[in-house]
């Protein structure tokens, strides 16, 4: 495990838990509002780092944390993310993963090894647009088979996107929604970009008013159960 990055406290990042958030380092996608740059950019890399820092916190949090948060970068690139989930969930800690839905395989196995009890998964774009928005060449069969794997299984989800006006329209969101069919929760988080990968999105960016995202999640609910603005 390459370990970017660590915070200690959330109470936002698993809902109605009290986690700590690790960031593994490596991405494959390379979507340009990207808010962690430093773990998707190799010349952005800061050190790594030590597992052992990190075992030695979680250790001392065992009364306090009731959580794990695991994010990237993509969680799903790390080869050894399964033992270092297994340490995880033997320390007595809920977990909850957070991808970009491009590994399915992996995907597959931590969930019939019962080692993931929240899963997010962002869903970029409509699947006709994928690689326009990651702006890598995307498998949209394995974006397919992760979001029927997260569908079909026991464990609490949810699926969201980030959206702004030059990245995504009110009908590409609806169409989302539209493979989204029958989904409990889709949440749509609004593009922030202060600190960002490619940093000349800011001289595209056009973001949608509260007002509009609020018009645009009432366009889904034909689709999802509900859909919330984040």
């Amino acid at each position: 495990m390459i370990i970017g990055g660590l915070q200690k406290f959330s109470l936002i990042d698993y809902p109605g838990k009290i986690s700590a958030i690790v960031f593994t380092r490596g991405c494959n996608f390379r979507c340009p509002y990207c808010h962690n740059p430093e773990l998707v950019d190799p010349q952005r890399y800061a050190e790594p780092w030590q597992e052992e820092e990190f075992w030695a916190f979680l250790q001392s949090r065992t009364q306090k944390l009731d959580a794990v948060v695991v994010t990237g970068g993509e969680p799903t690139l790390q080869e050894g993310l399964q033992p270092f989930l297994e340490r995880i969930r033997k320390m007595g800690f809920l977990i909850k993963l957070d991808t970009n839905g491009s590994n399915p395989d992996v995907l597959k196995d931590l969930l019939s090894a019962n080692l993931v009890d929240y899963i997010a998964m962002d869903i970029k774009a409509p699947l006709e647009k994928y690689s326009e928005v990651a702006k890598v060449s995307i498998d949209k069969t394995d974006i397919e088979e992760s979001i029927e794997l997260i569908k079909q299984s026991n464990v609490d989800h949810e699926f969201r996107t980030t959206i702004a006006k030059n990245v995504l329209s009110k009908e590409d969101v609806v169409n989302i929604a539209k493979m989204l069919q029958g989904e409990k929760l889709y949440i749509l988080q609004r593009c922030i970009p202060t600190k960002i990968l490619d940093p000349l999105f800011l001289a595209q960016f056009e973001p949608y008013t509260h007002e509009e995202l609020e018009q645009i999640a009432n366009l889904t609910e034909n689709y999802v159960l509900q859909c919330l603005v984040r």
